[in-house]
C-alpha cells in the first residue's frame, strides 16, 4: 500500500477485489437511488481525491458517485504490469462487482482516462447509460504527429517525476505544487501527499508508459455507440477551435445525443476544482436527462 495512506486521513474505504489485492473506493451521495451511478475515472497521476469537489456537487444534486484509486495510486495496492487500459478496466469491473454495483452507470473520465473509457464502454455497453469526457484524450490522439511528440515528452517527464519522488526531491514542493486543481481541504492534503509519494509516482509513470498500448486497444475496441449520450467538457470559450479541441470533442459530435460544453477561465487541472466543478456536474446532468429520455 502507498505510504500516502498511512500518514494522513483518507476518504473512502479499502475494498478487496480478489487475489489479495485491494483498491480504495470513495463513494458519495445518497445510500439508495434509482438514478445511474456516476463512476469517476481520474487522469494520469490522478486518483480519487481529484474528484472531491465534483463529488460534493453531485451529492448536492442527489446523485450517487464513485471515485477510486487505480492500482498503486493513492491508497490502493499495486497491480500486475502492464498498467494499460485493459488492466485498468479489469480492476474497475472487479471493484464494481465487489461493491455489488450492477449499473446503470454514467462514466466520467478526465484527461488520459479518455483512453480507459473506450475500453470500459466497449466491454460494458449494456450497463452504460452515458459518458462524460472532461478534456479527455482519445485513442486517435497518437495519429497526430504533434500530439505524438507531446506524449513522448510527457512520458519522459513522468519517468523523471517517479525518480524524483523516489529520492525525495518533490517533498519540499508538495505544499505549493501538490494541488493544482483547487480541492477541498481533506482531498487537498491527499493530493499534496501523493505528489511526493514514491509508490504513487512509480505506478502513475507506469500508466503513462502504456499510452501507446492504450491507444491501440482503444482503436481495436472501435468507436462509441452513437446511441450513447456523450458530453465533452473543454477548457476555453470555443471561439477559436484548435485541432486538439476538435479531436477531443469528436466523440460528442459523433453521438446522436452529444453535447459539447466550454468552460472559459478553466485550465486542464482546475476544471475539476471547486470553482469549475459545477460545469462538470451540469454535463453529467445533461447526459443523465438524455439517458432517461431514451
Amino acid at each position: 500500500m502507498s505510504a500516502a495512506s498511512e500518514t494522513i486521513e483518507r476518504r473512502g474505504r479499502m475494498v478487496e477485489i480478489g487475489s489479495g489485492r485491494r483498491l480504495r473506493a470513495a463513494p458519495a451521495g445518497p445510500a439508495v437511488s434509482t438514478r445511474p451511478l456516476v463512476i469517476l475515472e481520474a487522469g494520469s497521476f490522478g486518483f480519487s481525491a481529484d474528484w472531491a469537489a465534483v463529488q460534493d456537487r453531485l451529492s448536492a444534486e442527489g446523485l450517487r458517485s464513485l471515485a477510486y484509486d487505480r492500482a498503486g495510486l493513492g491508497a490502493s495496492d499495486a497491480g500486475p504490469a502492464p498498467r494499460d487500459s485493459s488492466a485498468i478496466a479489469d480492476d474497475l469491473e472487479d471493484l464494481l462487482a465487489a461493491l455489488a454495483e450492477r449499473g446503470p452507470f454514467i462514466l466520467c473520465g478526465h484527461s488520459m482516462a479518455g483512453l480507459h473509457a473506450r475500453i470500459f464502454a466497449a466491454r460494458n455497453s449494456a450497463r452504460l447509460a452515458g459518458l462524460v469526457l472532461v478534456d479527455a484524450v482519445t485513442p486517435e490522439t497518437t495519429d497526430d504527429p504533434v500530439s505524438a511528440r507531446y506524449i513522448g515528452s510527457f512520458a519522459a517527464v513522468s519517468r523523471l517525476a517517479a525518480w524524483g519522488a523516489s529520492v525525495g526531491l518533490q517533498r519540499p514542493f508538495a505544499g505549493a505544487l501538490g494541488d493544482a486543481i483547487g480541492l477541498p481541504a481533506l482531498a487537498k492534503a491527499e493530493k499534496r501527499r501523493a505528489f511526493a509519494d514514491p509508490e504513487h509516482n512509480r505506478w502513475a509513470s507506469a500508466e503513462v508508459e502504456a499510452w501507446a498500448a492504450d491507444a491501440a486497444q482503444g482503436r481495436a475496441a472501435g468507436p462509441y455507440d452513437p446511441a450513447l449520450p456523450i458530453a465533452v467538457v473543454l477548457t476555453g470559450d470555443g471561439r477559436q477551435p484548435t485541432a486538439r479541441a476538435e479531436a477531443t470533442a469528436a466523440p460528442a459530435r459523433a453521438a446522436r445525443r452529444g453535447f459539447v460544453l466550454h468552460v472559459p477561465g478553466a485550465n486542464h487541472a482546475t476544471l475539476l476544482g471547486q470553482r469549475f466543478a459545477p460545469h462538470i456536474v451540469r454535463a453529467i446532468l445533461q447526459v443523465a436527462a438524455a439517458a432517461k429520455a431514451s
